[in-house]
C-alpha cells in the first residue's frame, strides 16, 4: 500500500491522539482509584506532572526543588507514597535513586 506524506502525517496525528486519550484515561483511572487515599498538595503535584509528561527521572533531589521543600520532606512524601503502593524504585539502573507511578 502506498502512503503519501499526507498519509502519514494523518496516522501520526492519529497515533498521538490516542496516546494521549490513553493517558487521560489512564489519569482519570489513577484518581478514580486513589480519590479517598491521603495525599498532601506536593504529592498530588508530582503525580499529576507524572501523568503529564515529566521530563526524565524522578528523584528526590527533583521532587524538593519542584516543590520547594526540605530534602526530608521529600524522602518522606516519597517514603508515603511507596507504602500506599503509589511509587515505586525505578528498576533502571542509576547512581541515584529514581521512582516512577505503579501501574
Amino acid at each position: 500500500m502506498l502512503v503519501t506524506h499526507h498519509g502519514k502525517t494523518f496516522w501520526k496525528a492519529i497515533t498521538e491522539s490516542l496516546s494521549k486519550t490513553d493517558n487521560v484515561i489512564r489519569k482519570t483511572a489513577f484518581w478514580d482509584k486513589h480519590r479517598a487515599t491521603p495525599l498532601n498538595d506536593r504529592q498530588r503535584k508530582i503525580i499529576n506532572k507524572l501523568f503529564d509528561g515529566f521530563e526524565g527521572k524522578l528523584s528526590s533531589s527533583k521532587w524538593y526543588k519542584i516543590n520547594h521543600c526540605s530534602q526530608d520532606t521529600a524522602n518522606r512524601d516519597i517514603k508515603d507514597l511507596i507504602n500506599k503502593g503509589i511509587l515505586r524504585c525505578s528498576e533502571e539502573g542509576s547512581r541515584s535513586t529514581n521512582y516512577e507511578l505503579c501501574e
